[in-house]
């Protein structure tokens, strides 16, 4: 590999702290479950349905109107953000009311919003 003009003047302090960097890195693991988690997260329907949890908690048929979809379709997604811990079930008799998972997902989702609108 070829080095730059900034590496051929570097000195032993910028050596040991690209060390420091180098040994800092997120593992392999962890980097692939960020992956999967922005993975969850780019999916359009996925987004939108993750919004709409983030105004109040929902059944899946509040859900597959919200979306105007079916509820194979939506039951499909919440299968998928429940198995990535995105969204939590809590039944009441019949009827299974979800949420988002914890306050990161919703921290995720709000910094992810106000980043795209930030001007």
């Amino acid at each position: 590999m070829e080095e730059c003009g900034h590496c051929l003047n570097a000195n032993e302090a910028s050596q040991q702290e690209l060390a420091r960097i180098k040994q800092e890195l997120v593992s392999d693991n962890t980097a692939l479950s960020m992956a999967e988690m922005f993975k969850a997260l780019g999916d359009p329907t996925r987004v939108r349905l993750i919004y709409a949890l983030l105004q109040q908690e929902l059944c899946v048929h509040d859900i597959c109107e919200v979306l105007d979809m079916t509820q194979s379709a939506v039951s499909h997604q919440l299968r998928y953000l429940r198995n990535m811990r995105i969204v939590k079930p809590r039944k009441v008799g019949k009827t299974v009311f979800y949420s988002l998972d914890d306050y990161h997902v919703e921290e995720i989702f709000k910094q992810t919003y106000q980043h795209l609108n930030h001007t």
